[in-house]
């Protein structure tokens, strides 16, 4: 009786990716292993076509000789090269299936030590420091690499050996009827390797918790939300896998006269309403010390006065910021009797109705407008 096609056999193409043999054959054993048909001899025998086609199309030197000699390849070498009762053993070709689907496979080992755990630390700045930039000493607890066994875990003149339940390979497979499923070995916690003498300083761990002091520089011009990373710094890794990262996270404490936003700080100037009439210079900090500020005559509160190259140094763009000033109008306190009668003369002086207005432009402007919205509500 003539074979069938094996690529018919599994329903896949003959450009099919090895996973997707892997997923058909997976289908087709689900339906037809002898476990669930129940001694149905059709069925059997529709198993052993999917198995024999999937030993055959999953190897790639099998696959291209099938491929260039048909089923021929094979008759004559071994007389018919398997079936179900020879051939590969289904656990072994179902758990293959299985691991390459879901991340597992037969013959994988899970990685012999891990790395580190990356850390943070949290680190406080002034403004100024911020601004400027500093050399920072942070006191690190962590876990690093055990001295005395030099983080392998075994005491010195022992060294780690190959587990005997796993045979090394770190996963054990386990049946569950027709299922081979493959669990991480409960004796090496899939490493591979076992401690019969653990290091007695580490107690096998091949870490200890210290705490590591550390010298940071801190570029000129971070702020908060910025991070800096230090390579290696982070919790040593198992049984002298290489270290994780400390990352530094910046921030910034508020300032008592500047609030930055970007590059550019902003605060506010007050001045007397008598610099505001008249003009003058009044002097505004800066973070490289104090300068004038030149007020225009007549100048109103919430007015705004850029001093160009005044703020912050950008980290990554090298440009420089602003500081932006807002002038605020102080009402003066504590007035004397005489004081007082001043400001009245001077109030007296600016006339009254029409004649005032032209003084204060602001405050008509405001008040014609509240009588047009109320004459609105009316009308």
């Amino acid at each position: 009786m003539a074979k069938k096609d094996y690529y018919e056999v599994l329903g896949v193409d003959r450009n099919a990716s090895e996973r997707d043999i892997k997923k058909a054959y997976r289908r087709l054993a689900m339906k037809y292993h002898p476990d669930r048909t129940k001694g149905d001899k059709a069925l059997e025998e529709k198993f052993k076509e999917a198995n024999d086609a999937y030993e055959v199309l999953v190897d790639p030197q099998k696959r291209q000789a099938y491929d260039q000699y048909g089923h021929a390849a094979f008759d004559q070498a071994q007389g018919g090269h398997g079936g179900f009762g020879g051939g590969a053993d289904f656990a072994d070709v179902f758990g293959d299936v299985f691991g390459d689907i879901f991340g597992g496979g037969r013959g994988r080992q899970r990685s012999q030590a891990q790395r580190g755990s990356d850390l943070r630390y949290n680190l406080e700045l002034s403004l100024e420091e911020a601004v400027r930039g500093k050399t920072a000493e942070l006191k690190v607890p962590t876990l690093v690499s055990c001295d005395d066994c030099g983080g392998s875990g075994a005491e010195k003149g022992s060294k780690a050996e190959t587990c005997d339940y796993c045979h090394g390979q770190g996963q054990i497979q386990m049946r569950q009827g027709f299922f081979a499923v493959q669990q991480t070995c409960p004796k090496c916690s899939g490493r591979g390797k076992v401690i019969k003498k653990p290091c007695r300083s580490c107690h096998g761990e091949g870490r200890v918790e210290r705490t590591k002091t550390l010298s940071v520089k801190i570029p000129a011009g971070v702020d908060t939300g910025d991070r800096i990373r230090l390579s290696g710094e982070g919790e040593a890794g198992e049984h002298g896998a290489p270290a994780g990262d400390l990352y530094v996270q910046v921030h910034v404490r508020e300032h008592a006269i500047f609030k930055r936003d970007g590059n550019n700080l902003y605060c506010d100037v007050p001045i007397s309403f008598t610099h505001a009439a008249l003009g003058g210079e009044v002097e505004v900090p800066t973070l490289d010390g104090r300068v004038k500020l030149k007020i225009p005559s007549e100048t109103q509160t919430g007015r705004m006065f850029r001093l160009r190259g005044k703020g912050v140094k950008s980290v990554r763009s090298g440009v420089t910021g602003d500081l932006v000033c807002k002038v605020v109008i102080e009402t003066p306190v504590n007035l004397s009797s005489r004081q007082k009668e001043l400001l009245q003369e001077f109030q007296d002086s600016m006339g009254k109705g029409e004649e005032a207005a032209k003084y204060r432009p602001k405050e008509r402007g405001f008040f014609d407008g509240v009588k047009k919205f109320f004459d609105d509500l009316t009308s």
